[in-house]
């Protein structure tokens, strides 16, 4: 058994010991060390860093081509297409030498080197209408793919992705969600990329990638990549987030959300990193990239107990297509692709709208069906949401359907989905009052999602 006056006048020898003259030295002795090879290793660093400067300046005048040591910049001419930058231009510097590897974004540096080929891209069609595009797209899927979709799906996909750069295709497992983004693709022959949304993310690291500070490297994923590319291309880029709710959108894809709601594209920048190297990518400015403006991003959703709920602020900047039911198999003729310009599909986009308005009786009416859901359920359809009705109406009206149509489509999955948030038994009490009032103000049998989608309400109660 220890005894405690023997124990106390240890643990005082021990104390008197620690805080001695030599064991004070060896402890100064012991942080000076650290601090040496801290100072060392940072100095170490600091010599790895390029002595080269590219930068990039995509103003309307051309492309302003900075390098470190020349006298003054490079421009050239002025285009409104999509700048070029020759891959000379990337390797030239100060001596004319420049060691390879160093850069910390190896892919992106190669996407540089190889920027003419994606610039000077040719084989665009210029005369081609919204009706043609969906028509041939919908045959191209049956006879290339051997995936079949009706006409009224199709013109709801291509109506959807002119209105809003987000999309989300959700309804039953295995009918086809993926394979539809995946099939315009090849359509616009340039293959969509496809990034399968893991449970575990969190934030935009994620989908973008996060420097490594032990390699002293980005990871770079495949969409920063293809984002990069799109930038210096003027073709059509689809992402597809598959099972995109399998994590929480509004987390990871939150700032994309931000930024895609930002008037001008040539202002929506994407954090990469935090600070600026000498030998970073030609496009970067201050450590951000551009968010390319022809870029598309389709995710598919499934609603069961192994996905989140995807949040309204999701929705309502998302354009929304449920594929419920398949198509039943089809016969087309042997049919190409349509290779346009994101550009073209902007200029298709814009006469569909000043030549297909949405005509002055249907604004009449959704204004009385405002006054009607305000009254009857305290929902409003809000400006983003009439904003994006004016816009999808005349689209799918050029893309060969009917206005009440659109209407219906639009109305059931922008307006009426806001109605699961509400009392269901209360909302039971209302539903066949609601049915009247749409066959009243639309006329008989012709809004036949809305009444369907508040039934399904109905009965889930």
């Amino acid at each position: 058994m220890i005894n405690a006056s023997n124990f106390l006048i240890s643990s005082e020898s021990f104390i008197d010991k620690a805080f001695s003259a030599p064991a004070i030295i060896a402890y100064i002795a012991i942080i000076v060390v650290i601090v040496v090879a801290v100072v060392i290793i940072a100095i170490r660093n600091e010599s790895r860093s390029p002595k080269i400067v590219h930068k990039v300046d995509l103003s309307e005048g051309g492309v302003v081509v900075q390098t470190g040591g020349a006298a003054g910049a490079k421009k050239s001419g002025a285009a409104a297409s999509a700048p070029i930058v020759t891959a000379s231009a990337a390797s030239s510097g100060e001596d004319g030498e420049e060691e390879e590897g160093r850069s910390r974004f190896y892919m992106l540096t190669e996407i540089d080197s190889n920027s003419v080929r994606y610039q000077k891209e040719s084989g665009y069609e210029s005369a081609v209408t919204l009706k043609t595009f969906c028509e041939e797209f919908r045959k191209f899927a049956s006879n290339r793919l051997q995936l079949y979709y009706s006409i009224d799906d199709i013109r709801r996909f291509v109506a959807g992705l002119a209105v809003s750069k987000i999309v989300i295709l959700q309804g039953m497992s295995g009918t086809g969600k993926t394979s539809l983004a995946y099939a315009m693709g090849e359509f616009l022959g340039n293959p969509s990329t496809v990034i399968p949304v893991q449970p575990m993310w969190k934030e935009r690291t994620d989908l973008i990638g996060y420097y490594n500070e032990f390699t002293k490297r980005f990871n770079e994923t495949t969409l920063l990549q293809k984002m990069y590319e799109a930038n210096y291309s003027k073709s059509m880029y689809i992402t597809i987030l598959d099972e995109l709710n399998i994590a929480r959108v509004e987390y990871y894809f939150a700032e994309f959300l931000s930024l895609l709601e930002i008037p001008n594209p040539e202002r929506r920048y994407l954090d990469i990193v935090t600070d600026e190297w000498e030998d970073d990518p030609l496009l970067f400015r201050g450590g951000q990239m551009r968010l390319p403006n022809n870029m598309w991003f389709i995710g598919t959703a499934n609603n069961d107990d192994s996905t989140f709920a995807i949040a309204d602020k999701v929705y309502d900047r998302a354009m929304i297509m449920n594929l419920d039911t398949k198509c039943e198999p089809f016969k087309a003729p042997k049919t190409k692709g349509i290779k346009i310009t994101a550009d073209k599909f902007f200029e298709l986009a814009k006469e569909a709208i000043e030549e297909n308005p949405v005509t002055n009786r249907n604004i009449k009416r959704l204004e009385k069906l405002d006054e009607y859901m305000i009254k009857v359920f305290n929902i409003t359809f809000g400006n983003r949401i009439m904003k994006q009705i004016k816009q999808y109406i005349p689209i799918y009206v050029a893309c060969g359907g009917e206005e009440l149509e659109a209407l219906d489509d639009i109305l059931s999955k922008k307006v009426l989905r806001k109605l699961e948030t509400q009392n269901p038994v209360y909302i039971r009490s209302v539903v066949d009052g609601f049915c009247d009032y749409l066959d009243e103000l639309f006329g008989q049998d012709k809004m036949k999602l809305c009444k369907a989608y508040v039934q399904r309400i109905k009965k889930n109660v």
